[in-house]
C-alpha cells in the first residue's frame, strides 16, 4: 500500500508545530532568522522554520493546502518524469524550502530582529507544481470565484509581488512568491512540454 509523502509532511508539520506551540524555547531555535545563518552558522533554520508555524490558522491553512494540492501532484508525477517520486517530490518540497528562502537571507542577514516561521514557500511550491501540471483546471478563489489554475497562478504572483513591496503586514510575501516560482521552475524542468505546450498532460488525461 503507498504511503502518502503528503500525508507524512502534513502530520510531520502538525506534531512539530504543536509541540513548538507549548514549547517556546523549541519555537525560537526552529524558526528562520537570517541573522542567525549569517553569523552563528545555524544553517538548520533554513529547512527547520518550515515545521514551526505562527498559531492554529497559519498551521492549518498550510496544512489544508499542502494535502489539497500535493496528493494530486504525487499521482501526476509519475507521469512526466522517470524519477522515483519520493525524490521528485522530495526536491520541489525542499528546494521549495529552501529557494524561498533566498530573499530572507539577501535582505535581513544583517538584521537580527527578522524572523519567520511557516510551510508557505514549500507549499506554493507544491501548489504551482499542480497548476503547471493541470493549467486549465479549475480553482476556487475564497470558494467562490472559478478561475483557470494558470490565471490564478499570474494574480496569485502579482499579488505576491506587489505585497512584498508594499510591505508592512508581517507575511513573508516574497517566500510565497520565491516558493512558486520554484515550483514552476522545477515542474518545467522535469517535463519542459508543461511549458511549451500548455495543457498537454490534460489532454492526455482526458480532461
Amino acid at each position: 500500500m503507498h504511503l502518502s509523502i503528503t500525508i507524512i509532511l502534513v502530520a510531520a508539520t502538525a506534531l512539530v508545530s504543536i509541540i513548538a506551540f507549548q514549547r517556546p524555547q523549541l519555537f525560537e531555535s526552529l524558526l528562520f532568522s537570517p541573522y542567525a545563518v549569517q553569523h552563528r552558522g545555524q544553517w538548520y533554520r533554513l529547512f527547520s522554520h518550515a515545521f514551526v508555524h505562527a498559531n492554529w490558522p497559519h498551521l492549518l491553512v498550510n496544512m489544508f493546502v499542502l494535502w489539497s494540492f500535493g496528493t494530486n501532484v504525487e499521482m501526476l508525477y509519475p507521469l512526466v518524469t522517470s524519477l522515483p517520486l519520493v525524490v521528485a517530490f522530495g526536491v520541489l518540497y525542499i528546494g521549495g524550502i529552501l529557494f524561498a528562502t533566498l530573499p530572507g537571507m539577501a535582505k535581513h542577514r544583517d538584521d537580527p530582529r527578522y524572523r519567520s516561521v511557516g510551510a508557505s514557500g514549500a507549499v506554493s511550491a507544491v501548489l504551482f507544481a499542480q497548476i503547471m501540471l493541470m493549467p486549465t483546471n479549475r480553482i476556487y478563489l475564497f470558494g467562490i470565484v472559478e478561475l483557470q489554475a494558470w490565471i490564478f497562478g499570474v494574480l496569485y504572483l502579482i499579488y505576491s509581488y506587489a505585497m512584498d513591496k508594499r510591505g508592512g503586514d508581517n507575511v513573508a510575501h516574497d517566500a510565497h512568491f520565491y516558493g512558486a516560482v520554484f515550483g514552476v521552475l522545477f515542474t518545467a524542468a522535469l517535463d519542459p512540454d508543461l511549458l511549451f505546450d500548455l495543457g498537454y498532460l490534460e489532454r492526455s488525461l482526458g480532461f
